[in-house]
């Protein structure tokens, strides 16, 4: 037992040294940056933020020395050190052992699935002359269709997570966060967590089949330090500002394409006219497909969460227990009376 917490707990403190990991040094020190130029803009009146100024008074810090400013506006006490955040911090370590006991058991793995997907190939088309390309190119469109079908298994997924009532009861755990800050990531459901575990598995399974099948068993990835490079692209441009209280906005022309720190901040928003918005990762592409796109130059005023009323998830008890409740009185009620689902984050 003494192994099994050891273990996990210095595999937690290795994340940053991860680039496949949200909390990366090098993200950390990219999104400081990032957060440096939005510092520099707010100073200079250029650029407001919906989010910064109720947990940023510039006036009562006038006369502190621009490092000391910048410190205050990047880690308010306000949100780190709020109720919220406490719990963000404990589920970081209690969901990585829960993972470690109980994913190994029942989640599935990519391997057997990309082994099948080939197998099943095969057995249509037979066994074809593998299309002969330059290495580089190769790995290119490896790389490429990686990052896109993951992407895109990731925006439905979390698209169902909305939608489907009684999966919202567990992803409800993520939006009733009060404020945001980059551990935010991590304040998940465990069912939340499996489920994505599984799409990776099925995404990642269906790509090395689909490739092993049309170019051979020398499949390699372009990564950097062990990153898909879009991947590594997506976190070095500021991921750890999604969930933040830094609003990085990167203008309506470049938001048709892919999800700035600010759209994710406003998929967090508490107002009943921005639920279920800016539902992609990385591509804004899926949702300007599906009509849930919002550029963050059509948002004034933002405040996060799920609403006051709704208090079932301020404890860590709560986080995880009342999602198997409130999903199984949905699963019933519809059983009983095919309610629809309401249009509200409370649901």
């Amino acid at each position: 037992m003494l192994d099994f917490f050891l273990s996990n707990f210095k595999e937690l403190s290795l994340y940053v040294f991860d680039a496949n990991k949200r909390i990366y040094w090098g993200y950390v020190l990219s999104s400081i940056a990032l957060a440096a130029f939005v510092f520099w803009r707010v100073g200079k009146q250029r650029q407001t933020s919906p989010l910064a100024e109720s947990h940023y008074n510039a006036e009562q810090l006038a006369g502190k020395s621009a490092a000391m400013r910048f410190w205050h506006f990047l880690f308010p006490a306000s949100i780190y050190f709020s109720q919220s955040a406490k719990n963000d911090y404990a589920l970081f370590v209690l969901n990585k052992l829960l993972k470690a006991a109980l994913f190994p058991l029942v989640v599935v793995t990519m391997v057997p699935i990309a082994l099948g997907i080939s197998s099943a190939l095969e057995s249509v088309f037979g066994v074809i002359e593998h299309i002969q390309l330059s290495a580089g190119a190769t790995m290119m469109v490896f790389t490429v269709l990686l990052f896109i079908v993951d992407d895109f298994t990731r925006f439905l997924l979390h698209s169902m997570l909305h939608k489907i009532p009684f999966m919202w009861e567990f992803h409800k755990v993520h939006h009733s966060a009060k404020v945001l800050t980059p551990f935010t990531i991590y304040r998940s459901h465990p069912v939340e967590s499996y489920l994505y575990a599984c799409r990776m598995a099925l995404t990642q399974g269906t790509v090395v089949g689909l490739c092993y099948f049309l170019f051979g068993p020398t499949l390699k990835m372009i990564d950097i330090v062990g990153a898909n490079l879009f991947v590594f692209a997506f976190n070095i441009m500021g991921s750890n500002l999604r969930h933040s209280h830094i609003w990085l906005s990167w203008g309506d022309k470049v938001e048709n394409w892919f999800i700035s720190p600010a759209q994710h901040q406003i998929h967090h928003s508490d107002s009943p006219k921005l639920f279920d918005v800016n539902l992609g990762s990385a591509l804004a592409i899926w949702d300007r497909l599906f009509g849930t796109l919002v550029r963050s130059s059509s948002v004034k005023n933002l405040s996060i969460g799920i609403g006051d009323e709704y208090a079932e998830h301020q404890t860590l008890r709560g986080i995880y227990l009342q999602p198997f409740a409130k999903s199984w009185q949905v699963l019933a009620r519809s059983l009983t009376s095919g309610a629809s689902k309401p249009k509200s984050k409370a649901r």
